[in-house]
């Protein structure tokens, strides 16, 4: 009887979850999020960027993904969020592109 009430409460549960995680699903944003990070491996490994710009990097890597992380928070990521968070990683991919790219190796 108890394993019977457990599962009905774990099914309600699932039922009042689920429907707010799928509007905070975010499966484009984080595809760009690894392929940025994939980037900035690839700078390290190929001596392109040194340890002051990785961890400026990466530091900005973090606070995209806590932008995302914020814009979760409530169960939907809302038009303007996404638009905030796509933004931020523009900003990225930039600084990315340019430290990649100019005269400091290590």
């Amino acid at each position: 009887m108890n394993k019977l009430i457990a599962a009905i409460a774990a099914l309600m549960l699932g039922a009042v979850t689920l429907p707010a995680l799928a509007g905070a699903n975010t499966p484009r944003i984080d595809k760009r999020q690894a392929n940025q990070e994939r980037r900035i491996d690839q700078g390290i490994a190929s001596g392109e960027l040194n340890k002051r710009e990785t961890a400026r990097l990466e530091r900005g890597q973090d606070r995209v993904d806590a932008i995302e992380d914020k814009a979760k928070s409530d169960g939907v990521v809302t038009r303007r969020e996404r638009a905030r968070i796509h933004h931020a990683q523009n900003v990225e991919s930039r600084r990315i592109h340019r430290q990649k790219h100019d005269a400091q190796h290590r």
